[in-house]
């Protein structure tokens, strides 16, 4: 039994199960399982993972001081001496482009747009570098996988709903990519993972929407 296999798997369960609950412990979960990760992918010939790991622990650290830091009080565009129709004042309305108290939004087109092309040009370069200095015999999923991770991980960091969609795309692919590696405690958390996905993003989405419209 290979017991790094089944520690990240059972550390990939926590911090997908708090990701779900878009509690900030993910991250201090996610920085363990990406130490342990690196040792891990190494050994299997995973060099475009274990690579990664080492983006992942930057993105931990920025994530994790983007979603626990204060933010800014929201500044109303208005004097405080205008009052809205019911008599409220101005400063209690809703400002267009403040986030919700969830932090949860939509990524802007524009963004969604310059990913995707960086997205594409990532997995032609991982291709390559895997192609040609490595023995890697899953070049063209490890390559997909990865340039698809540094996406959604950036996203997460975001806290964009749609990040969601991305990891849906990659724990699909992983999932047969691990069964072919041999590594079927993190395969099987993958498939998983795809189910907590699915419902995370519909817990994000009424989060969002409780935000719009608070009870």
């Amino acid at each position: 039994m290979n017991y790094l296999d089944l520690i990240t798997a059972l550390l990939g369960l926590a911090y997908i199960l708090l990701e779900y609950r878009a509690s900030a412990w993910m991250w201090a979960v996610g920085a363990v399982m990406q130490l342990l990760g690196i040792v891990l992918y190494y050994q299997k010939g995973l060099y475009a993972d274990c690579g990664m790991e080492f983006y992942y622990l930057a993105m931990t650290a920025y994530g994790c001081w983007r979603w626990t830091r204060r933010p800014a009080p929201a500044m109303a565009s208005v004097s405080d001496a205008v009052s809205a129709p019911d008599g409220s004042p101005a400063d209690a309305l809703p400002l267009s482009g403040t986030p919700s108290s969830s932090g949860i939004t939509h990524i802007p087109f524009r963004l969604a747009l310059i990913w995707t092309c960086v997205a594409a040009m990532l997995w032609a370069l991982i291709w390559w570098l895997l192609s040609t200095f490595t023995d890697s015999t899953v070049p063209v999923a490890d390559a997909f996988t990865t340039a698809l991770s540094l996406v959604g991980i950036w996203a997460l960091a975001h806290k964009y709903l749609e990040q969601w969609a991305i990891w849906i795309i990659v724990d699909v692919v992983t999932c047969w990519l691990y069964f072919q590696k041999e590594i079927p405690f993190k395969a099987s958390l993958y498939a998983l993972y795809v189910v907590v996905a699915i419902a995370g993003y519909r817990r994000w989405r009424r989060l969002m929407a409780a935000d719009v419209n608070p009870s």
